[in-house]
């Protein structure tokens, strides 16, 4: 049967994967031979949620409740809840189980469990040889409030970083929120990022596919050039500025916030902000004009193209149909109208396109239609880049509410003794898990989930998937008749 209609889009799934693809066919099926995104959903959705939530007490517990739906899976399967809420959490076992490996991963490097931190290498700082070298007293310890240390001092600062995540000593620094603020931040925009250039290297794939040669040279190229050239270089200067400044030259380092504004400017003459490198200035001009030239790269060209194969396919068609004309008028007059009818239809016949099955071409509105995806494009690369630092936004907030809970309930239970401490302890337990599990298990998790959705579905399915196909549907006289009835 021929028809112009688009075949239906079928994605085989297992009980791992199905999570997965029910979460990309949720924002839109993809269209007939679209790249899927699910695959590489697998690991960056649990990944985000753990960038989020990154906690490893409250990842073990998540870890335990998928582990227990999954051990039982084949008795759940066989009661068939009537319950939505649970089957929901069911169906999502696996989702669970990869979210909360994450979680305990992330909670390594942030060194968090329940608000506390493991010391298992040892932290690089010691107190010690400020009493040696520094000049501190126990008279200068209990009557300051709060005392820095000096990394100048010999024998405070090892000079190496603590091997794997956050050093434990953060956990008791009164500097540990602008500490992480600022790591966190960072590295939001860091995998945000790199998240949405994936996105844009995806849509290649896509074009070449499809074999569309003037999608890859004047929308692929432009827009990777446009976002490498400002977000990518603004990850350079981040992980620049790691690597060239630390503990003992950190006052000397400018801000990249001013810098990455100036660039926009063309503002070079800020005593106050020193350069990060030589030739700075040069290659920030080179970068900013050379993202300027992939706008109208991206606005003006594409449409002129289309146009010209329009008129091309036009000019192909008249030809055809004057030649069938021709062809036509010469058969009249050798043969009669029967004969004419079957000259029309063979001749026809090879030229199905003719031009009544052309679609409708308008200029005016394929202008539009790139005019709003070069702008679209263009404010999504700064509005997404934005919307990333929602991950710095709730890891602070879980971390937060994480230390709450520990400071006004559970630690409160260890400052009495006796009989009554025991029981405190055992009440003030029982409080702080049910709270741990309702407010930031249940309610922080669910947060984290919607953000990392809406992560995957804005920001990073928008690059490259359109989402609007039609499921594939097996023939069923089933599906027919309760159509019919409805």
């Amino acid at each position: 049967i021929q028809t112009k209609l688009e075949p239906p889009t079928f994605n085989r799934t297992n009980k791992f994967t199905a999570g997965f693809q029910a979460i990309v066919d949720a924002y839109g099926v993809g269209n007939y031979r679209e790249i899927n995104p699910a695959p590489f959903t697998i690991i960056t959705f649990p990944f985000l949620f753990a960038v989020m939530f990154g906690d490893c007490g409250h990842g073990t517990v998540m870890l335990g409740f998928a582990l227990w739906m999954i051990s039982n899976e084949k008795y759940f399967l066989a009661q068939k809840s009537d319950s939505e809420i649970w089957n929901i959490f069911f169906s999502g076992r696996y989702l669970i189980l990869l979210m909360s490996i994450f979680s305990i991963y992330t909670g390594f490097i942030y060194n968090d469990c329940f608000s506390k931190s493991f010391n298992i290498f040892g932290s690089s700082w010691r107190v010690r040889p400020m009493y040696n070298n520094g000049g501190w007293t126990d008279e200068i310890v209990h009557e300051s409030g709060v005392l820095q240390l000096d990394p100048k001092t010999k024998g405070v600062y090892s000079g190496n970083p603590y091997p794997f995540g956050i050093d434990p000593i953060w956990n008791i620094a009164i500097n540990k929120l602008t500490f992480l603020n600022s790591y966190k931040m960072k590295m939001s925009i860091i995998m945000g990022i790199t998240h949405m250039v994936f996105g844009v290297v995806l849509s290649l794939f896509n074009h070449i596919y499809f074999k569309q040669t003037t999608n890859i040279v004047l929308q692929f190229i432009p827009e990777m050039i446009f976002i490498i050239s400002l977000f990518g270089y603004l990850v350079f200067m981040i992980i620049f500025k790691w690597c060239r400044f630390n503990v003992y030259n950190v006052q000397d380092a400018p801000s990249i916030l001013i810098h990455f504004i100036n660039m926009f400017m063309f503002s070079y003459n800020d005593a106050t902000n020193p350069p990060l490198y030589e030739h700075q200035q040069e290659v920030q001009t080179f970068l900013v004009i050379f993202a300027l030239i992939a706008i109208p790269w991206m606005l003006l060209i594409q449409p002129f193209i289309i146009r010209a194969k329009h008129q091309k396919a036009q000019n192909r068609v008249r030809k055809r149909v004057s030649s069938a004309k021709g062809l036509l008028n010469k058969q009249r007059q050798k043969t009669g109208a029967k004969n004419v009818i079957e000259t029309l239809n063979c001749t026809v016949g090879k030229h199905p396109k003719n031009l009544a099955s052309q679609p409708f071409f308008n200029f005016g509105d394929v202008c539009v239609h790139q005019a709003i995806h070069t702008i679209e494009y263009c404010l999504g690369c700064i509005s997404n880049t934005a919307s990333y630092l929602r991950l710095w936004a709730l890891s602070l907030a879980h971390a937060q509410l994480s230390e709450v809970l520990w400071n006004l309930l559970f630690s409160q239970g260890f400052k009495m003794t006796g009989w009554i401490g025991l029981i405190t302890i055992f009440v003030f337990f029982a409080i702080f898990a049910a709270l741990t599990v309702a407010i930031l298990l249940i309610m922080e998790g669910l947060s984290a989930f919607l953000h990392a959705l809406r992560l995957h579905w804005v920001e990073f399915q928008n690059k490259f998937y359109s989402g609007s196909g039609s499921p594939f549907s097996p023939f069923s006289f089933k599906t027919i008749i309760e159509r019919k009835e409805e």
